[in-house]
């Protein structure tokens, strides 16, 4: 009589244990029912799911192999994590929502997640200082980085492994999930390495059937015993061997990363084994689902809610900042041949896919090396070329040293529109755009502005081309772009006032600027508005007028940035240039902004329009 398959309700998980009780065929079974709830899970929150598609296996058999009770395991990115959330006991219908679980790997939200990693590349070296921690103290557990979408082509991730070698009596596993993809294709190098390791299976393979013929005698047992040299010269002479082979680690693979038991025995023999080992798992990014596993640019790597049946986004993002701010780069692109667009794997999410066919000697797709992205564009511009660098808000964050130490301390011209500037909602803490004026603006020959619409968004991007500017940042927001029809002129570190007021005054920046502007025209007692457009250079002349105006009250309203952007530089001026009046500053809290919709988010700092315009009744 033919067994019938167990199919384990998903929504009464508690712990991984449950695991080891399951056959092969029931695993399977395990495995198709939870891709189709990430599906069915993504379809309704958004979230990042061809990631997590490609290691819903991988994750089965780390959870049968490791107790991650004891055991420590690093997703790098955070964001290939739900499976192993799923298995450790959490429900995922309230992933990414407000109180909800996190799309990441979060300590305060469950005993199983030991790290906390939103940007790439940093589980090699958390690894091997928590498992350096771990022999200081003698304590007996496994370490695990599990990384992978390219976080392996980063600096970090390298530098980590370089220093491995200098810990080789700490052990890690790391297993480096290949899928030939970033957050779209994968580039460069190392990528182009870890594709042809697969020669490698030639070796194994060579090297399995002279052991078996050789152990056929005893005469052949001796050969075999004394041919370790050949063995070696073999390896140097047949294969193409890397960098990866001098690490002083074992090295396994490629294993097929959706083959559940041959991935339980290489699982065993690293957790066996008495030093580090590296296990490259050959996995499919998207697997299971039709759309995700066709996508080559990134499309479905984090989605907004979709029509599962369809593959139909919900979210229309033609409205986007990110796309009208691509279609000025294809405009410049078409019109200068001296102009080049560099980014770090993030060319979906700005809209500039179509360009790459467009323009494939100019658009320069580094991966996620957002360090080397701004090294890169200080080469172009000090020979002439008028570099775009296109880059979300928190990921800028890693180009500090480069932005100042390369590009502005040679004062090099080059245009960075910096995506995702503000909130950005369901993705979190580790994803917020809060941060990049407070440190751009330590920055000498910097220029920092954000257009209200799209005609300031034109005159910023144009004047970005001034051979008399250094780097000239933009930022704009996740959210639809303002249009504008009316025209008007934008002078380099001017300002606007949009309303005459008498006694209170509104000092705002950005598309938010807008919704002030409606409400404020319903008040009886007229309140003025400026728009910040240059945040620096800011507008001293503008701020020397606001002054003698002799206003009762100034609020400087920023929801895009915490105190030290706008809100710093403003508040600054006003204290020691004579300002008398009340300052009411509405800005970004000093704390990390946890998951929830713009909407929420905004309501929680208390930094809707409303909330602001109390001040002013």
């Amino acid at each position: 009589m033919k067994k019938e398959i167990r199919h384990i309700n998903l929504n009464e998980i508690k712990d991984p244990s449950f695991l080891k009780e399951l056959s092969y065929k029931e695993l399977d079974a395990l495995s198709f029912d939870i891709s189709n709830y990430l599906v069915d899970i993504t379809s309704k929150t958004g979230g990042h799911l061809s990631s997590n598609l490609g290691v819903v296996d991988a994750t089965i058999a780390l959870c049968r192999v490791f107790d991650f009770s004891k055991d420590k395991i690093i997703f790098d990115v955070g964001h290939q994590s739900y499976t192993y959330k799923l298995l450790t006991g959490r429900d995922l219908h309230t992933l990414r929502q407000k109180d909800g679980v996190s799309g990441f790997q979060k300590r305060d939200e469950s005993p199983y997640d030991h790290y906390e990693c939103g940007h790439s590349s940093t589980s090699i070296g958390a690894a091997l200082g928590m498992a350096i921690a771990r022999d200081h103290k003698k304590e007996k557990y496994d370490m695990i980085s599990f990384i992978g979408d390219s976080s392996f082509t980063n600096g970090l991730a390298l530098e980590a492994f370089n220093d491995s070698k200098n810990h080789e009596k700490n052990k890690v596993i790391i297993i480096l999930n290949d899928n030939d993809m970033s957050i779209s294709h994968a580039v460069g190098g190392i990528s182009h390495v870890l594709r042809n390791i697969s020669i490698s299976t030639f070796y194994r393979k060579s090297r399995n059937l002279f052991k078996k013929m050789m152990s056929l005698t005893r005469v052949g047992r001796g050969i075999y015993r004394s041919t370790r040299r050949f063995k070696t010269w073999v390896k140097k002479v047949l294969i193409r061997t890397s960098f990866l082979d001098s690490m002083g680690m074992a090295i396994v693979g490629p294993v097929d990363g959706h083959d559940i038991k041959e991935m339980e025995k290489c699982f065993k023999k690293a957790k066996n084994n008495d030093k580090s080992v590296l296990i490259v798992l050959k996995t499919i990014k998207g697997k299971g689902y039709k759309y995700a596993e066709e996508d080559k640019e990134g499309r479905w790597h984090g989605v907004p809610p979709f029509d599962k049946e369809t593959g139909e986004f919900v979210k229309n993002d033609n409205y986007s900042w990110s796309k009208y701010y691509a279609s000025l780069i294809d405009r410049r692109m078409e019109e200068d041949q001296d102009t080049f667009t560099i980014v770090p794997g993030t060319g979906y999410g700005s809209g500039l896919s179509p360009l790459f066919k467009k323009y494939p000697s100019r658009m320069l797709d580094v991966g996620i090396s957002e360090e080397h992205a701004f090294i890169l564009a200080s080469g172009l511009a000090i020979n002439g070329m008028h570099p775009n660098i296109v880059i979300y808000s928190t990921f800028l964050q890693r180009s500090y040293d480069e932005l100042s130490h390369d590009l502005a301390r040679m004062n090099l011209s080059s245009t960075i529109l910096i995506d995702r500037a503000g909130l950005v909602g369901s993705d979190g803490e580790t994803h917020q755009g809060l941060y990049d004026v407070g440190f751009l603006a330590s920055i000498p020959n910097i220029t920092i502005a954000m257009a209200s619409n799209t005609h300031e968004a034109d005159e910023l991007y144009k004047e970005s081309y001034s051979s008399s500017h250094g780097p000239f940042a933009i930022r704009f927001p996740k959210t639809n772009r303002v249009d504008s029809l009316e025209t008007y002129p934008v002078p380099y570190g001017s300002w606007r006032k949009i309303l005459e007021g008498n006694n209170i005054a509104v000092i705002s920046v950005g598309p938010i600027i807008n919704n002030l502007e409606k409400e404020l025209l319903k008040y009886e007692n007229p309140i003025a508005l400026y728009n910040a457009i240059y945040i620096l250079p800011y507008d001293k002349e503008m701020l020397k007028e606001i002054i003698s105006h002799n206003y009762s009250k100034i609020i400087i309203y920023d929801p895009y940035s915490i105190r030290n952007g706008l809100s710093s530089i403003v508040s600054a001026y006003l204290a020691t240039n004579g300002f008398k009046g009340e300052l009411v500053i509405k800005c970004i809290p000093y704390e990390y902004i946890k998951q929830a919709t713009i909407e929420e988010q905004l309501k929680e700092c208390d930094l809707t329009v409303e909330d602001v315009l109390k001040n002013g009744r």
